[in-house]
């Protein structure tokens, strides 16, 4: 078989392989659950989430495996609004995964406005931790090795955001469809710790899920800097 040809099988081995893994199951996250290191998180009377403010970011405080979803309506615009570091003014919704603390994760985001994709991106800060000594620096934006085209949110809308990390391979999932899937590199190797999720510039009400620990692992340990309050990441 010619070298070309191989490759192309490795990649489609390797992706039918991450498609054939059973999901793990998931377990909802209370309000009680999250670190909130940005932004106003709110817990509804039904026991679902809600955000309204211009940005907010959190990660979990219970050990859970590298695994998350966020079941979300969108309700539109935030009433105020902030531009990014990068002057855009986008609206979005996402999960972090390994995130050690504000400088040094991987970011799964849906995209609402102006365009409407998912981008995966890992921010990566050797020795630094807070958003003081960061910033916005570090990011570099990952081309999936799949990927799917979007359709754009509307508001009132429902729609799920899966995230699965297995090593170095990432798979995302829109409404239960494939969207995103590729290596994110080793560098992910060099920092661990908790999942969460972000918001930027929208209002939304919704659900958040993670999986357990898989058997024999720890849970990685929260850097300290995780939680405390932060003007973003």
């Amino acid at each position: 078989m010619p070298p070309s040809r191989r490759a192309v099988v490795a990649l489609l081995f390797i992706a039918s392989t991450a498609l054939a893994q059973p999901s793990p199951p998931l377990a909802g996250i209370a309000r009680s659950q999250l670190c909130v290191t940005n932004g106003n998180v709110s817990a509804l009377p039904g026991g679902e989430l809600e955000v309204e403010t211009p940005s907010s970011r959190a990660v979990v405080r219970v050990p859970s495996g590298q695994t998350a979803e966020v079941r979300f309506r969108y309700l539109g615009p935030s009433a105020e609004s902030k531009p990014l570091a990068s002057g855009e003014m986008r609206r979005q919704i996402g999960l972090k995964l390994r995130a050690q603390d504000t400088c040094n994760l991987l970011y799964a985001m849906w995209h609402i406005e102006p365009d409407s994709r998912i981008a995966v991106s890992v921010k990566r800060n050797p020795g630094k931790r807070t958003h003081a000594e960061c910033g916005a620096h570090g990011y570099v934006n990952l081309k999936p090795r799949t990927g799917a085209q979007m359709p754009r949110v509307s508001p009132g809308e429902v729609h799920r955001l899966r995230a699965e990390l297995h090593g170095t391979e990432l798979s995302v999932f829109a409404d239960g469809q494939l969207a995103w899937q590729g290596s994110v590199g080793t560098q992910v190797l060099q920092f661990d710790g908790p999942v969460g999720f972000r918001t930027d510039n929208a209002r939304f009400v919704f659900s958040y899920f993670v999986t357990a620990l898989p058997a024999g692992e720890r849970a990685p340990v929260q850097d300290a800097a995780a939680c405390t309050p932060s003007s973003g990441d």
